[in-house]
């Protein structure tokens, strides 16, 4: 006997707009943190006045890029999901 098929929507009440806005919050709080820290890793170097300290954290710029790449994709997603988050009804 086959199983059926999964829900393809979520309803629409208080419960669920509440934790969908809870989790929107916490994506956009992690996608914010993650630019931050990109930023700091790649913009400190210049601000370092230690050749060898500025040398090191110069190498973790792969480190930076990533952080601020994916702190991008997480308010990307963040709005995206505020944008078509439904209305009460």
């Amino acid at each position: 006997m086959p199983l059926p098929h999964a829900p393809t929507r979520r309803p629409n009440n208080p419960a669920t707009r509440q934790a969908d806005r809870q989790a929107n919050n916490d994506l956009m709080i992690k996608g914010i943190l993650c630019v931050l820290i990109g930023l700091g890793v790649l913009v400190s170097p210049h601000y370092i006045h230690s050749p060898g300290m500025q040398d090191i954290v110069a190498k973790a710029s792969l480190v930076g890029w990533f952080a601020l790449v994916l702190g991008c994709a997480f308010l990307g997603l963040s709005i995206k999901r505020r944008l078509g988050a439904p209305t009460k009804a």
